[in-house]
């Protein structure tokens, strides 16, 4: 809900520019980085469950102010405070994303090696579907009301926290064992999400600059890219097990580099629209073999600390280029963004291969 109403509420509602709007997301994404590293060392040290729900608190603080507070200012607030930087599902660190590195940690602590894969995939597509139901109902709200509907889910969802057991790692504060692994997973995070800044926060108002789509039907288009990721990332222990998370990478973020370059050059509405509601199964169907491979690859007392490692370059890196975007958007370089992303995604994909080709453990039956 958050994710639709926001740039129609900037753009439509506060007649600000995609500038603005990339200024705001910018603000996220450096907050959900900088958050989510600080609350990843915590949970190594402090306790998983605890720094949970410290994060969790902040995503309908940050809604009740999108909705009781008006202007620029709170705005940046709530966008920072949220997480507003509209760079994809939980796992990529969207709406709520600083809370994922210990979500990601507690699942690792939860689930075996052989298994892991198929429950990131699994809590990952529950996170997606209902995204897309979110994005559906708010075609029922003003962009401010559903801010209302966010704060009172987002406040119900804190409650399930509650009876959660978990078990805790503590791990060497000044010591990483890791730290190679943690660093190689860094450098393609980092590529990886400056490509993602360029393009991810900025599908929804290329349709609303490009096209001039009214908020209920994007909506609609919303509702069903969403549904379409969420059911890729089921996909992903089988694409695991067959092909280990290098060559899942490189096909599936492969085929979506090259659709994207395609859709600011198509002219048809039909043909962008077919390549956005497929572009987010593209994104997001390797996450939880990725995820699976980094936990695999790094020591459990260390787990938290490598994945906010892994999302603060990944997010910091997807700060700037969302800026950038939002400059080229209003200077009417719509095109622009969407070959560099294609670029970056080739060299990336490249250095996986250079990094983990050989090393990375693949994921076993079971």
């Amino acid at each position: 809900m958050i994710a639709l109403a926001f740039p129609y509420l900037v753009l439509r509602n506060y007649h600000r520019s995609a500038f603005s709007l990339g200024l705001l997301y910018t603000a996220a994404s450096i907050s959900t980085a900088l958050f989510g590293l600080g609350v990843g060392f915590l949970a190594d040290r402090w306790g998983r469950k605890k720094s949970l729900v410290l994060v969790a608190i902040t995503l309908p603080a940050s809604t009740a102010i999108v909705y009781v507070f008006h202007g620029m200012l709170p705005l940046f607030i709530a966008a920072a405070l949220g997480g507003y930087s509209a760079t994809g599902s939980l796992m990529g660190g969207g709406v709520g994303g600083a809370g994922q590195p210990i979500q990601s940690a507690i699942i690792a602590s939860l689930t075996p090696s052989h298994s892991r894969t198929f429950y990131f995939s699994l809590f990952t597509f529950l996170s997606g579907v209902l995204a897309a139901v979110g994005a559906l109902m708010a075609r029922l709200f003003s962009p401010q009301g559903a801010f209302v509907v966010a704060t009172a889910i987002a406040t119900v969802g804190l409650l399930f926290l509650l009876p959660l057991h978990v078990p805790e790692f503590s791990g060497t504060p000044r010591q990483m064992k890791s730290l190679r692994i943690i660093g190689q997973f860094s450098i393609t995070g980092m590529l990886n999400g400056f490509s993602q800044g360029l393009i991810t926060p900025f599908l929804i108002p290329f349709f609303v600059l490009v096209y001039k789509l009214p908020k209920n039907q994007m909506a609609t288009y919303g509702f069903i890219a969403g549904t379409l990721g969420s059911a890729a990332l089921l996909s992903a222990p089988l694409l695991d097990r067959a092909f280990g998370f290098v060559r899942s990478i490189a096909v599936t973020r492969g085929l979506g580099a090259f659709l994207l370059v395609l859709l600011p050059l198509s002219h048809h509405l039909a043909v962008a629209l077919a390549i956005y509601v497929m572009t987010p199964a593209l994104r997001v169907a390797a996450l939880p073999a990725q995820q699976r491979a980094l936990t695999d690859m790094v020591s459990p007392g260390e787990t938290g600390r490598a994945l906010g490692l892994n999302q603060v370059t990944r997010l910091g890196a997807s700060s700037g280029a969302v800026a950038l975007t939002g400059f080229l958007f209003s200077e009417s370089e719509i095109a622009l963004p969407f070959f560099i992303y294609a670029a970056l995604m080739a060299a990336n994909i490249g250095l996986y291969f250079k990094f983990f080709g050989g090393s990375a453990p693949d994921a076993q039956g079971g």
